[in-house]
């Protein structure tokens, strides 16, 4: 796959100041001491690395429209708490049941189901308090706004009734390209849309920029799922920094067992080159660090 992305943005030096902020904000953000097992088992899955995208569109999203990464940082701890809640419990056995994750034993194997399960209830629950109790500079109703949103995209309607669906579908011959797109609209695509609305809707982003970017956040969602998709019959264990073919083994409906692996990465790249022009078009330059993650979703190899 090729990049259109402006060769004077930095985007490896974008992503390491940002991961850096992220992870400094997150070591802070979950510091409890009693019962030293639970806070443990947050801190194990919390901290133990990743891409950290969802955190780092938010805070690009807030930047684009003139906010600040105070306004901006307790939402983006939160959604990845929120995401890292989603993989503690998808790892589980009644789930994926998966040993490995970011090239580290999986929550449950080192502490146990029961407590993996408490871990994850824990963080999504703290995600909330969080968001409610740390954010800065901003107006309460934008707050308001971002809270039920984010407990929007995690619930029944979104990341959760992604799942169920998903969960359905395991082993079916017949699953549609209408129910695969609903699997991932909202198991996968739900957490990156209100990573990006989010952050601009702290900043002040009025109707028409928040539309535009849900636009650009539903394109990079799916891109995103079908890139992950390839990958799974791709790439190696070690590079995924998990199991490697669960799909197949799990019989789950992707995307490249209904397009075939050339198409699907043909669709992803379409998907990232509407979702950059939808940007250019409404906020030109400045949109530039979106743009770039845009290739990044699509260029990745983990």
């Amino acid at each position: 796959m090729t990049s259109s992305t402006d060769t004077t943005f930095d985007l490896k030096a974008y992503l390491r100041d940002r991961q850096q902020q992220v992870e400094v904000a997150l070591d802070a953000s979950l510091q409890g001491q009693y019962p030293e097992t639970i806070y443990q088992a947050m801190r194990y899955s919390l901290l133990a690395g990743g891409k950290r995208l969802r955190p780092i569109l938010c805070l690009a999203t807030c930047d684009l429209i003139g906010g600040t990464t105070v306004m901006a940082m307790p939402t983006a701890c939160a959604l990845e708490m929120i995401h890292t809640m989603s993989l503690i419990h998808d790892d589980l056995p009644a789930m994926d049941n998966d040993d490995y994750r970011r090239g580290q034993l999986t929550n449950h194997k080192v502490y146990g189901e029961d407590v993996a399960i408490l871990a994850g209830d824990a963080l999504l629950t703290y995600a909330f308090e969080w968001v409610a109790t740390q954010t800065q500079d901003v107006p309460a109703d934008r707050i308001l706004q971002v809270v039920a949103n984010l407990g929007r995209a995690v619930g029944a309607e979104g990341l959760v009734g992604g799942q169920i669906v998903d969960l359905a579908s395991e082993g079916s011959a017949d699953v549609s390209l209408e129910t695969l797109n609903y699997i991932h609209t909202h198991k996968t695509g739900a957490l990156l849309q209100v990573s990006v609305t989010s952050g601009a809707i702290l900043a002040g982003a009025d109707d028409s920029q928040v539309e535009t970017l849900s636009q650009y956040a539903d394109r990079i969602g799916l891109a995103f799922q079908i890139v992950d998709d390839i990958l799974d019959i791709t790439a190696t264990s070690e590079a995924l920094g998990k199991s490697a073919g669960k799909d197949l083994t799990a019989q789950k409906a992707t995307y490249p067992s209904l397009w075939g692996l050339e198409a699907s990465q043909q669709q992803a790249q379409q998907l990232v080159e509407a979702a950059k022009t939808s940007l250019m078009d409404c906020f030109g330059a400045p949109a530039q660090p979106l743009i770039a993650l845009a290739d990044f979703i699509v260029n990745r190899t983990h």
